[in-house]
């Protein structure tokens, strides 16, 4: 969702079939368990309460996950344990790119503060779509927090993003209608529409998909479910997410089952470090 490096996605699509992504009846191929991530949201409800080294601990270890994978999506060269040391003990790693280093730290900047807006509700707005970008975008201030003035090609891909005249109208129209979304269906289809139709409009110069991905977290904590880490190495299911919506059939399906499991990997995991594994749904 960024153009500063080539990547095989999303295919051929214009800006106004994104626009008019609809929820769509659910593939056949596809089963999708609201029910299930439901319950064990309720399950993740019932833990014990984490004490504050107990969660600032876990939510470190993910922030630092998070960051590098979302960053190499991006084509950000650091390592995890790179990216582990920048952030941690803020070391210069020798031979990488400045760039790649404010990366990390912007990422990890915007990471905290989507847990700050999602522990107190925050609804999503231009505002705060554009202060995540700003800090995402640390090492850009002239483009940081503020919707593109030209035309972007997406290397590699033949969709056309939004025209940049259309962006502030087609943001307010996406924001509109995600409100209707999350009234009429589950969240995680709520959340992965949204990301679709996010990256589709592409209303940055650069740092599209970091942001979008923030965003993507905030709602999912903010409706109970715990941030998934979408990972590097599953970077080409992630691209067939946006095959599937823009040439197959302009269906979210695939992206919501991915965000299903994953987020069904977190909170597995999550229980298992408590020791309370008993009785899952």
């Amino acid at each position: 969702m960024e153009n500063k490096k080539a990547k095989p996605y999303p295919p051929s699509a214009d800006a106004a079939s994104i626009q008019r992504l609809k929820p769509l009846a659910f593939q056949s191929h596809v089963v999708m368990d609201f029910e299930r991530a439901d319950k064990l949201r309720d399950r993740l409800r019932t833990l014990r309460p984490l004490n504050e080294t107990e969660l600032k601990r876990l939510r470190e270890e993910f922030m630092i996950e998070n960051t590098y994978n979302s960053n190499a999506i991006e084509g950000n060269t650091l390592t995890l344990k790179e990216t582990a040391l920048i952030l941690q003990q803020g070391v210069t790693i020798n031979g990488k790119h400045i760039r790649d280093h404010l990366e990390a730290i912007g990422h990890k900047d915007a990471f905290y503060y989507m847990i700050e807006l999602a522990d107190v509700g925050t609804t999503l707005t231009e505002r705060i779509i554009k202060e995540l970008h700003s800090l995402v975008l640390i090492h850009d201030a002239k483009n940081k927090g503020t919707y593109r003035t030209l035309e972007v090609a997406i290397l590699g891909a033949s969709h056309s993003p939004s025209p940049h005249y259309l962006i502030r109208e087609r943001m307010e129209d996406l924001l509109r209608d995600y409100e209707k979304m999350k009234q009429n269906m589950h969240i995680t289809k709520a959340a992965a529409e949204f990301h679709l139709r996010f990256e589709g409009i592409h209303p940055f110069i650069d740092g599209n998909g970091r942001t979008g991905r923030l965003i993507l977290n905030l709602e999912l904590i903010k409706a109970g479910f715990l941030p998934i880490n979408i990972k590097f190495t599953d970077r080409e299911k992630y691209y067939d997410c946006f095959d599937s919506c823009y040439a197959i059939g302009e269906t979210s399906d695939a992206l919501t089952q991915l965000i299903l499991t994953y987020e069904e990997e977190e909170i597995l995991k999550y229980i298992a470090r408590l020791g309370e594994g008993a009785d899952l749904p």
